[in-house]
């Protein structure tokens, strides 16, 4: 069964040489979201402060907050690319985390060889690379380019073939940073289908966007993130009438 637990968990880094540039506190704030403490010729910025909460199988969270307030941080944390400061992460089960779903994709290499290795670093053997290879190549409907070198590939072909691999990873726990935008019409609505399905067999979503119909859709809870602290955390039905109202007000 899959978990997330977080404890006080808190993130601050360091900006180095901020004092010297000409930037007014205020806007610089504005700018990243968190808060300022200044130490010498030192700026931290507290991007996360004393996040609790609890999340098991079933859970679909929705984030929200303004621009800056943490949610692609608390994210990263989540899948565990950022390390906390401060308190207590643990995370039980595998993660697949839809951010930039370019990263990694090695530009010389063929599609059959990204693929391969992206699922390698996605902790998959070869052998269950190999079974997942043939949906990801119909998927992407590449054709003889699956074995061309992914420089010669043009936008959309790159992101329907990183796309195509990242839907076909399974996992417990979903981290997705927007819903990712692939193609023409025709093969968006493919698109929202895998990623349907893939929301579906995972045990726990944590979902980051701006959509609130999307997170009507496919969430029960809600995060309410606000420079990098909890506002509101609850069921969908009690957080979401406040945060629109914030947001028209």
């Amino acid at each position: 069964m899959a978990k997330i637990t977080v404890k006080n968990v808190g993130l601050s880094y360091p900006v180095y040489g901020a004092n010297g540039r000409s930037l007014k506190s205020g806007l610089f704030n504005m700018a990243t979201g968190g808060r300022i403490a200044k130490s010498h010729h030192v700026i931290t910025v507290e991007a996360l402060k004393d996040i609790n909460l609890n999340l098991t199988s079933g859970d679909r969270l929705g984030l929200v907050g303004h621009n800056g307030a943490g949610k692609t941080t608390l994210l990263k944390v989540f899948a565990q690319i950022y390390e906390p400061t401060k308190g207590k992460l643990t995370i039980e089960g595998r993660s697949n985390c839809l951010f930039d779903i370019m990263m990694g994709m090695d530009p010389e290499a063929s599609g059959y060889e990204n693929i391969m290795l992206r699922g390698l670093l996605f902790g998959l053997s070869r052998t269950e690379v190999r079974a997942l290879t043939p949906d990801i190549e119909q998927f992407a409907e590449l054709g003889e380019f699956i074995k061309m070198p992914v420089k010669t590939y043009s936008a959309g072909m790159k992101v329907r073939l990183a796309f195509g691999i990242i839907t076909s990873i399974p996992a417990e726990i979903l981290l997705i940073d927007e819903i990712v935008n692939v193609g023409d019409t025709g093969f968006m609505e493919k698109a929202k289908k895998r990623m349907a399905d893939l929301i579906h067999q995972s045990d726990i979503l944590v979902l980051s966007t701006h959509d609130l119909q999307t997170i009507k859709e496919l969430c029960n809870k809600i995060l309410w993130l606000e420079h990098g602290s909890i506002k509101m955390f609850g069921d969908i039905t009690q957080v979401l009438p406040v945060f629109t109202h914030h947001i028209k007000a």
